[in-house]
């Protein structure tokens, strides 16, 4: 008797098949910046959204998955933080390394496309009293599976390391960015070089 094949069995932490589990890229790093992450509801299921590495790597940061966050404001009124919104905006400020004592920031951070991101944004008015910063322009995407508005345009996990490393950079960030780069390889694999180089090179 023919039975269906069952669909691939998936890690329960990082949710990819089992066969391409992650997890033991995922690191564990402190950080005196917490990071909150929303996620629109529309990213959870898409093979190459990021925001759960950020919320598995980092001991400090949160990740909240909806389109209007019931009781934000218990989320961004963190005491011995000063919330702040990443996000470009003509008010945006650059941001720079920590003083001695300054008091750290909670990041919050959209996660979506940018349409969904501002969707977000329109949908949370609490948002829009947080001062919003930005990272120095420039920066380049490691992204090259998913379209994106600029060359700048930066996958979540990206930015918030391109923040920690700014905003600590005595500490070493840069294994939060291992399981995205392995992900990515490993799209590209399944893919095959001559489709990828077709639809994603210059």
């Amino acid at each position: 008797m023919m039975t269906l094949k069952s669909r691939r069995q998936r890690c329960q932490r990082c949710l990819r098949p089992d066969t391409h589990c992650l997890c033991s890229l995922i690191p564990s790093l402190p950080s005196r910046t917490r990071v909150l992450v929303l996620q629109h509801p529309d990213e959870t299921q898409h093979a190459l959204n990021t925001a759960r590495f950020v919320a598995l790597g980092l001991q400090n940061s949160q990740w909240v998955v909806a389109e209007v966050v019931d009781d934000l404001e218990q989320y961004v009124q963190q005491p011995g933080y000063r919330a702040c919104l990443l996000f470009p905006g003509e008010q945006a400020q650059e941001l720079v390394a920590y003083q001695a004592q300054e008091q750290p920031l909670l990041l919050v951070v959209p996660d979506g496309t940018w349409r969904k991101a501002r969707k977000i944004l329109h949908s949370n008015p609490v948002l829009a009293t947080l001062p919003r910063v930005t990272l120095p322009a420039g920066l380049k995407s490691r992204y090259r599976l998913r379209k994106a508005p600029t060359a700048e345009a930066l996958a979540t996990v990206e930015a918030v390391y391109y923040a920690l490393d700014i905003l600590e950079p005595e500490l070493d960030f840069s294994a939060l960015l291992q399981p995205f780069e392995a992900l990515i390889e490993g799209q590209i694999q399944a893919m095959g070089a001559a489709v990828y180089q077709r639809h994603h090179l210059d």
